[in-house]
């Protein structure tokens, strides 16, 4: 291929990953239809923050016509991919559409991982999408208005919070979570006794934070514990009913909100089951980011497993999907200039998680530089206001960081699905207990 006229790239999923390599493409003037279900890109790493009531969900959405409104080369459709078809290079929509192209890339993104625990899909609130932070802040607030309704509901695990998963994700959730249980919380329901509530983080693990250093997982969990968090380690949930939470050592604690924060599986499509996988269903790519076999095709993000150096996968991090994006885009140009495609080079920004207000861990770059405390609540907060897609999201973010970190007051603390059902508080589950 010869001209950038005769290139057509289809790109599927509009996470960082997918968007990066959109907009590398479209202003190069590639002609790329760019398909997903939503009609807007949400910011992964802040859901725990909208779920905390810390942000607004349209804080971390961004309409994805207003971020490629000056690429016109830049179709999107907003539609749901229901097959693909990695030989011809195309793909089929639930509306029964098929779009193709010179190129196909695949940018689908991750699911929640239940790990077959009876009950966790039905019962437990996972936490990957805004629709999901919205609905797990709406269930958290519903059950302060249960237990203040009636004070007896309490007994029943009704401000008991179980979180699955010690990884960033659950150890964010908990952090922030304990600050508008503790903080903010007892300013709004002045005959309610917020004290009673517990968060338990559970994890099959022996530290939290798991990737970070020794250092780490003990300034997390001393954080976490002086939060009034309880560390729940070594311990596997082997059941999720819909009033409890069952473990494998027999205990259960009584609760009506359990996230599950642990783990994560590819997004799988009718069509992917030709491609070689990894891992939790990850498609396997090689350093130019093609699929071997199935020329034209290319696996980016979260749902693609590509060899760092050191032989491992590299890890499901926005900062990685975001250059990968950039760098498929690299290459899909190399071919279509019949030049030799660049291999990825991902620069390493390090790893990060928020503990709560003013508390953060880092380690930066690629010699883990570590950073505890205000400090790495700096650096997080910068490296997160630099991912955001525009200037504006940058500015609504720090004006509700500012906010969160000298008050006790979160704006966004409402129920926005009030015909919502209400909680069933029927007959508890037979010898569910309160712990």
């Amino acid at each position: 291929m010869s001209s950038t006229d005769d290139a057509h790239v289809v790109v599927v999923g509009a996470g960082f990953a997918g968007v990066a390599c959109a907009k590398e493409l479209g202003e190069r003037g590639v002609a790329v239809t760019l398909i997903d279900k939503n009609s807007y890109h949400q910011f992964q790493p802040l859901l725990y923050q909208v779920a905390t009531a810390q942000l607004s969900a349209d804080d971390i959405m961004r309409p994805l016509r207003g971020l490629f409104r000056k690429i016109e080369s830049v179709a999107v459709k907003t539609v749901e991919v229901v097959a693909v078809d990695p030989v011809n290079r195309s793909v089929t929509t639930a509306e029964g559409q098929t779009f193709a192209g010179s190129h196909l890339v695949l940018a689908m993104g991750t699911k929640p991982n239940f790990f077959g625990v009876p009950g966790a899909a039905e019962h437990a609130l996972p936490l990957y999408s805004a629709a999901d932070a919205t609905a797990l802040r709406n269930r958290i607030l519903r059950l302060f208005e249960e237990a203040d309704l009636e004070p007896s509901r309490i007994e029943r695990g009704a401000l008991n919070f179980v979180i699955v998963g010690a990884g960033a994700t659950g150890v964010e959730t908990a952090g922030s979570l304990a600050d508008l249980i503790y903080d903010v919380m007892p300013q709004r329901y002045h005959d309610l006794q917020v004290e009673r509530a517990k968060i338990h983080l559970v994890d099959h693990g022996n530290v939290v934070l798991a990737p970070f250093s020794e250092k780490a997982h003990e300034y997390a969990a001393k954080v976490l514990t002086k939060k009034g968090v309880e560390l729940m380690l070594g311990q596997s949930v082997t059941e999720v009913a819909r009033d409890c939470v069952r473990f494998a050592d027999g205990g259960e604690i009584a609760t009506h909100c359990v996230v599950w924060a642990g783990g994560l599986s590819a997004s799988v499509i009718e069509g992917t089951d030709q491609l070689a996988t990894g891992r939790g269903g990850r498609i396997e790519a090689g350093q130019d980011l093609a699929v071997d076999g199935f020329p034209g095709v290319y696996a980016v993000g979260d749902v693609a497993m590509v060899a760092a150096p050191d032989g491992a996968p590299y890890p499901q991090l926005g900062s990685v999907a975001l250059q990968a994006g950039q760098a498929a885009a690299s290459s899909i140009l190399a071919d279509i200039d019949g030049t030799r495609s660049p291999s990825f080079s991902y620069h390493d920004k390090g790893i990060m998680a928020m503990i709560g207000r003013r508390a953060a861990v880092a380690e930066m770059g690629a010699h883990r530089h570590e950073l505890h405390g205000p400090i790495a609540f700096s650096a997080w907060l910068g490296v997160h206001a630099w991912l955001l897609s525009t200037n504006r999201a940058r500015i609504d973010a720090f004006v509700n960081w500012a906010w969160d970190s000298f008050s006790k007051s979160r704006s966004p603390a409402i129920i926005d699905d009030p015909d919502a059902p209400r909680i069933d508080w029927g007959e508890p589950t037979e010898e569910s207990l309160t712990t």
